[in-house]
């Protein structure tokens, strides 16, 4: 592997066309940061990479709720989903907002000074646990948890570890430049539901959402997802949804765990691994499934099959914990 992709090659940003240059433009004006890997690893599907982009943008970018608690949300999820890439970026994000002790506090795996932040990290990292936030924000909150929930499984998947040339993120003052850099655009009031008519699936929003953006957004990316089970025969499907619906949403997956034979249920063992442990994917592992006439398009469809059961799994919380508090 030389550069960020692990196991595909995505078209150069520049000679993107379509649905997919549309993102890549809204993406550098809206996010800041040009031809994001995020997103680019996603460019094989064009439905993943709007529904993605749409729910990450609706979600954390635009609304009303604070970006530095969406930020630090994000950062717990990550941490939780050991995803040193995205933990990285929200450190770089959390700069941008101008918050350098409490970026580089959750960075250590220290607790935040002031309490409310606290609490976000730690919802962030166990959502079955109250929440955290006025009702009127859980779209943007939920939203954002559960689009890192699912960026982190496909970045831990598909993408390397380091964020920047030569894993120049190690370095604070790197950290904090990168921020600053970005700090105008992080403060940008954006338009909710621009992100909607690069849309290129639609699904029914969740209730946690109600008749927001977000849930317009989160309602396509699980359409979109959902799509790679057929990538799997019915019984490999079964298996990787009964077998995720049986986790905590919470507990990592134990080194010892059965997983199915590379040999035998490669895309099984492959989505299974995508939505519990997928900083545990092989060289092995991908190219004991990807075989003619699987293509880029199918692993990235794959992957998100798995990481969608996952970000179901862990939504499923959000009902318990509700009905608890009914």
């Amino acid at each position: 592997m030389t550069g960020p992709f692990r196991y595909t090659s995505p078209e150069p940003p520049k000679s993107a066309t379509g649905v997919v240059a549309d993102v890549y433009a809204q993406l550098a004006t809206d996010f800041g940061i040009k031809d994001a890997t995020t997103f680019v690893v996603l460019s094989a599907s064009p439905p993943l990479l709007t529904a993605t982009w749409a729910l990450m943008r609706e979600s954390l970018l635009a609304g009303q709720a604070s970006r530095t608690g969406k930020e630090v949300v994000a950062a717990g999820v990550s941490l939780a989903n050991r995803c040193p890439f995205c933990v990285h970026a929200h450190t770089v994000l959390l700069h941008a907002t101008g918050d350098h002790r409490l970026a580089e506090t959750i960075l250590r795996g220290d607790e935040p000074d002031e309490p409310g932040h606290r609490r976000l990290l730690a919802w962030g990292k166990d959502m079955s646990t109250a929440q955290p936030f006025p009702a009127r924000e859980a779209p943007e909150y939920v939203g954002t948890a559960l689009a890192f929930h699912f960026i982190n499984r496909v970045v831990s998947s598909l993408l390397s570890e380091v964020m920047l040339p030569g894993g120049a993120e190690k370095y604070r003052l790197v950290r904090s430049t990168a921020g600053r850099s970005l700090a105008r655009t992080v403060r940008r009031e954006l338009r909710p539901g621009a992100g909607l008519a690069l849309l290129d699936t639609a699904g029914a929003p969740p209730q946690w959402a109600g008749d927001t953006p977000v849930g317009t957004a989160y309602g396509a990316l699980r359409t979109a997802a959902q799509l790679g089970a057929d990538l799997l025969g019915d019984e490999d499907a079964v298996f990787v949804r009964e077998s995720v619906a049986g986790w905590d949403g919470v507990t990592p997956l134990p080194l010892a765990a059965a997983l199915p034979d590379r040999a035998e249920r490669p895309g099984a063992r492959l989505a299974l691994l995508a939505a519990r442990a997928p900083y545990r994917i092989t060289d092995e592992d991908v190219a004991a499934w990807r075989v003619p006439p699987f293509t880029d398009h199918c692993l990235v469809h794959l992957v998100a099959f798995g990481a969608m059961c996952a970000v179901e799994r862990v939504e499923a919380n959000l009902r318990t914990a509700a009905g608890e508090r009914a």
